[in-house]
């Protein structure tokens, strides 16, 4: 009977912990809709008001006024939407390799693949952006597109997935008459839904939050990223308190959208890619 009462004691505790910490992660959240829904002049008030009054949506009315607030998100989600079916492909088809295929030096290859994640993506910039030019890539969204469609993390991820797949698929599938990229496209991919929704979240996250190389890529205005609006409302001559955190709690909107559909697949994928064997 003490242990079950201890047991439970314990878990009252973890999950007041875990509720405690949500609410603190909570709170920089509240603090930008409330003072996107104040008038300007409570932004400033002391001591600071939680709860606006009156409650104004002029925030919101003048983002969408100042700027083509709907093009730019537009830009993002289809960057964003580019970036992760990319990134998905081409993971997918790396990994199938250095899981399921025999080869000479994969496991160095695999390795030194791995090894480009210690590599900041700042190192790669001007690289990517004197290849970018060179390619007339510049000021399209198609510069910003191809140099996130690869991802090494991502790689790691469906190749864990793929280790623990049965070998004896494989061999079924070979007796079927089917290729290598039959065997992952209609054999292995099918069984990696969890894998593919992680992956489609952290790399929708990634590219919607992206900031620095679409500044660096884009000089049009029509062709900013929603991101490039938000700073738009700060500047060295002052900052649009209201209408940078309204503008900024709408850039929010499509990315708690995917992780509030796919969570419950994020976290088995992330459960179901541990280390592997070979």
């Amino acid at each position: 009977m003490k242990t079950v009462l201890r047991r439970h004691g314990v878990n009252v505790l973890v999950w007041l912990l875990l509720a405690t910490g949500a609410l603190l992660m909570m709170i920089p959240l509240f603090w930008m809709i409330a003072t996107a829904l104040k008038e300007p002049a409570q932004a400033f008030q002391f001591p600071p008001t939680w709860i606006p009054r009156p409650l104004t949506l002029d925030a919101f009315r003048q983002v969408w006024k100042l700027v083509p607030f709907g093009r730019y998100l537009w830009n993002s989600l289809y960057i964003a939407i580019s970036v992760t079916a990319l990134e998905i492909v081409t993971a997918s088809l790396a990994a199938f390799a250095f899981a399921r295929m025999r080869f000479r030096l994969r496991e160095p290859l695999f390795l030194i693949y791995l090894a480009s994640l210690m590599i900041p993506g700042q190192v790669t910039m001007i690289p990517n952006f004197i290849l970018m030019r060179k390619l007339g890539l510049y000021d399209t969204h198609l510069g910003i597109i191809l140099p996130a469609a690869f991802t090494a993390f991502g790689t790691f991820l469906f190749r864990q997935h793929f280790l623990t797949l049965p070998k004896e698929q494989d061999e079924e599938a070979k007796i079927d008459g089917a290729s290598w990229f039959q065997i992952n496209t209609r054999v292995a991919l099918p069984l990696a839904g969890p894998v593919v929704a992680t992956q489609a979240i952290m790399g929708f996250m990634g590219s919607w939050n992206s900031y620095l190389w679409p500044m660096i890529m884009i000089s049009s205005e029509e062709k900013r990223t929603v991101t490039l609006a938000v700073r738009s409302f700060a500047s060295s001559y002052g900052t649009h308190w209201t209408q940078l955190m309204a503008a900024t709690f709408m850039a929010l909107v499509p990315i708690l959208i995917v992780f509030f559909l796919l969570q419950k697949h994020f976290v088995k994928g992330i459960a179901t890619t541990g280390m592997g064997g070979r």
